[in-house]
C-alpha cells in the first residue's frame, strides 16, 4: 500500500450526496476475482449515456469524462459517501481509477474503514466548506488542492485553508503504507520466533511408535 503523506492534485467534483456504493461500482461487475481492474466501470451508469441512439457512448456532462479533471488524484463529494452496501469493491474501482483521496461532509461507517484499508483518505470536512471546494474545482480549470496528513490540512491556491480529524490508529496506517498484512508483518520476527518454539514442543511431533 503506498503512504500518504502530502498530496497536490487537480481536483475532480462530484456535487452529489448519498453517492451510494452501488453506484460507485455496480453490482454487475462484482464477479471479477481480482483486486484491480474496476476503475474502468467507476460510477459506470453515470459516466455513460443510458437512453437514446447514443446509449452506452461516454457522457460528456458527467465530470470523470471531461478533459480538464483527468488525472485527478482527490474527489470532491456531497454527504453521507459510500452509503449502501458493504462491498470493498468501491474502494478498489476508486483506487484503480486514480483517486487517492475524498473529501467530503460525511461518510458512511464501513466504506470510511474500506477506503482507509485500502490505502483511500477520506477527508471529513464542513458542509460550507466542501461546498466551497465544489465551486471553486467546477469554476476553476486546472484547480488543485493539498492535502497534508502529516499536518492534517488542506489548501488550495485561492486562500482556502482547514484542519481535519482523523483517526490517529488510521493516520498511523496511511502514512506508513500499511495495510492489515503489513501491520502483521511489522511483527514477522516474533511470529517466526513462535513457530520455532512450537515446533519443538513434544505435543507438535510425532508419537513414537508402538511395539
Amino acid at each position: 500500500m503506498q503512504p500518504i503523506r502530502t498530496l497536490t492534485s487537480l481536483a475532480a467534483p462530484l456535487d452529489r450526496v448519498n453517492v451510494d456504493t452501488d453506484q460507485i461500482i455496480p453490482k454487475q461487475f462484482l464477479k471479477r476475482i481480482e483486486r484491480t481492474g474496476y476503475g474502468e466501470f467507476l460510477f459506470f451508469d453515470w459516466r455513460r449515456i443510458q437512453d437514446g441512439a447514443d446509449a452506452g457512448k461516454p457522457d460528456p456532462e458527467f465530470t470523470l469524462n471531461q478533459t480538464r479533471y483527468a488525472g485527478a488524484q482527490i474527489l470532491l463529494a456531497g454527504k453521507n459517501f459510500g452509503c449502501g452496501s458493504s462491498r470493498e469493491h468501491a474502494a478498489w474501482a476508486l483506487s484503480d481509477f486514480g483517486f487517492r483521496c475524498v473529501i467530503a461532509p460525511t461518510f458512511a461507517d464501513i466504506f470510511y474503514s474500506n477506503a482507509g484499508k485500502n490505502g483511500i483518505l477520506l477527508v471529513q470536512l464542513p458542509e460550507e466548506q466542501v461546498q466551497t471546494l465544489l465551486d471553486r474545482a467546477a469554476a476553476n480549470g486546472g484547480y488543485k488542492i493539498t492535502v497534508s496528513l502529516e499536518d492534517q490540512t488542506v489548501r488550495d491556491d485561492h486562500g482556502f485553508y482547514a484542519q481535519f480529524q482523523i483517526d490517529p490508529f488510521r493516520r498511523y496506517c496511511l502514512l506508513d503504507g500499511l495495510d492489515d498484512i503489513g501491520l502483521t508483518l511489522r511483527h514477522a520476527g516474533a511470529l517466526d520466533k513462535f513457530e520455532t518454539e512450537h515446533d519443538g514442543k513434544f505435543w507438535l511431533k510425532p508419537r513414537p511408535a508402538v511395539v
